[in-house]
């Protein structure tokens, strides 16, 4: 490996581990915001999310290739539809998130988030007709008896982790067919939805648009920032590790949730929420050993 390309694994590395480090701080984020309703927080996530966007094209000066992709977007109907989709997706993600944070279930937050994973393999597997292997046959078995030993255990079962993980792999799957730069494709997003959250803001909301405390409505704004920079690192961290790497540091995320909904939050972790858990690492366990084991053969 030459230095060149070390600097560009370095450098994948450290964007991957940032962007997953502030994805696993965002519950501080959100409880920061409390006195602002879930629906008013989703809405200023999407507007300032939207202006970040536009400053960053002014900034990096990737108008031009920023329409070009756009154009191609609008013409083709394929691309048109997927970003749409992607948009009301990644809406109702952003929102189970917000809310159930904001309404004290951080430890389910941080479940949702460690499924995601196996998660995506249900989904290749019903959409893209991928077949199973056996040990991610088991590790969706072990996933699964987690969640619905947690659902017996608690008598409820929980939706938001189940919502939040399916809402992101088919927002994952989606955008795969819009084929555009993550930078693009945020825009176009919140672009559409935008629109849908200013008319709320300024119609519905329980309080005026900015309306609050001068720290509260700087902390509306920094949402947008928030969103988007962890994405583009993420967008870096996919070009220069590998997907097996990428699979590593995923888990940093969901792990900070937990520790702290735990240490933080005084959230309940006792013996349903730790057998749920227990399965599910046991599964992903299963699934990055496995994963493991495919990359040494590719490369011998």
């Amino acid at each position: 490996m030459n230095n060149h390309s070390e600097q560009n694994e370095k450098k994948g590395l450290l964007s991957g581990i940032g962007a997953y480090l502030i994805w696993g701080v965002l519950p501080l984020y959100w409880k920061a915001l409390g006195s602002v309703t879930p629906l008013s927080v989703l809405s200023y996530r999407i507007i300032w999310s939207f202006v970040f966007m536009l400053v960053v094209l002014c900034v990096t000066r990737k108008w031009q290739s920023f329409k070009v992709e756009a154009l191609m977007v609008i013409k083709d109907k394929k691309r048109r539809r997927a970003i749409i989709l992607a948009a009301l997706f990644i809406t109702v993600n952003w929102f189970i998130f917000i809310f159930t944070v904001t309404s004290g279930n951080v430890v389910e937050a941080s479940l949702g988030y460690y499924i995601n994973p196996l998660a995506n393999i249900l989904i290749a597997t019903l959409f893209l007709k991928e077949q199973l292997s056996r040990v991610e046959k088991i590790a969706c078995v072990l996933a699964t008896i987690g969640v619905v030993g947690l659902a017996i255990q608690t008598g409820a079962i929980p939706w938001a982790a189940l919502a939040m993980a399916t809402t992101f792999s088919l927002y994952g799957l989606i955008k795969k067919q819009a084929s555009v730069s993550s930078l693009t494709g945020l825009t176009l997003e919140t672009s559409i939805m935008a629109p849908i959250a200013m008319i709320y803001l300024c119609f519905f909301a329980p309080a005026g648009f900015m309306s609050y405390s001068p720290s509260i409505n700087l902390l509306a704004i920094g949402a947008g920032v928030v969103t988007a920079i962890p994405l583009f690192l993420f967008a870096e961290a996919a070009k220069n590790i590998s997907y097996i790497l990428l699979g590593f540091l995923q888990y940093i995320s969901p792990t900070l949730m937990l520790i702290s909904a735990v240490f933080l939050f005084n959230e309940t972790f006792a013996g349903p929420q730790l057998l749920a858990f227990g399965c599910i690492w046991l599964g992903i366990l299963l699934f990055t050993i496995n994963n493991l084991v495919l990359l040494r053969k590719r490369y011998r």
